[in-house]
């Protein structure tokens, strides 16, 4: 069994005593375990922490686990999430399959078999994401972190290296200027004109046509 030290976790419930219970049963298991009170709050961590997993209630207030669950999918279709609640409705049930969901257990949350559902998916989730395959020949290896073409590394810089790490990590949806620059730069201050420079670098290593960007919104990988 892979050691799930290495996965951050965002639990969204919006009772204190439930967030509570679970942090203090299992957070030690991984290398975080963010807490948030409802979908809104869920919504800010995703984008804040950029977690691995998600687990979610569905009734809250504000905005529901469903609703947060599809601006997630959104913004990253891979990140697995499991929902829980207190309905078995079929009704329910088939909703949360529409959004995307990986997951999902009835409450209340058996410690045991959640951890169970967590070690099946982080494990997954590690194995599908030691070596991704970003198409045309470019392939991303997480755990040696290093960007490859047709079996061959490509040498880039620690700051391109970030860049190219969070692009993967939101496979499949564009990450805004203002992310880039908080994550890759830490500094919102940085210049439109720098980053494009700096893009220009990164697609003389890799290709023209491996970034892709909507002026104005953001870059994603293009595969």
């Amino acid at each position: 069994m892979k050691n799930l030290k290495s996965i951050t976790v965002l639990f969204v419930e919006d009772e204190e005593n439930i967030r509570k219970a679970l942090n203090n049963a299992i957070k030690d298991e991984f290398k975080n375990f963010i807490l948030a009170r409802d979908g809104k709050d869920g919504l800010k961590k995703f984008q804040k922490y950029k977690p691995d997993i998600v687990i979610t209630d569905i009734l809250m207030p504000i905005m529901d686990g469903l609703e947060m669950s599809k601006e997630i999918k959104k913004m990253s279709k891979e990140t697995p999430i499991i929902v829980l609640s207190a309905f078995d409705e079929k009704e329910r049930l088939l909703k949360a399959i529409d959004v995307g969901i990986n997951k999902y257990l009835i409450k209340p949350i058996d410690t045991e078999e959640l951890m169970d559902t967590l070690h099946y998916v982080g494990e997954d989730l590690l194995a599908l994401n030691d070596l991704i395959n970003l198409g045309n020949g470019f392939a991303f290896d997480r755990n040696g972190r290093v960007l490859i073409k047709d079996e061959k590394i490509i040498a880039l810089t620690k700051k391109e290296l970030l860049f190219i790490t969070v692009l993967v990590k939101n496979i499949g949806s564009y990450v805004l200027h203002e992310e880039l620059k908080k994550y890759v730069w830490t500094n919102k201050n940085v210049s439109d004109a720098a980053v494009r420079t700096f893009i220009k670098r990164v697609r003389e290593k890799t290709s023209k046509n491996f970034i892709k960007n909507i002026p104005g919104l953001g870059y994603k990988i293009n595969i």
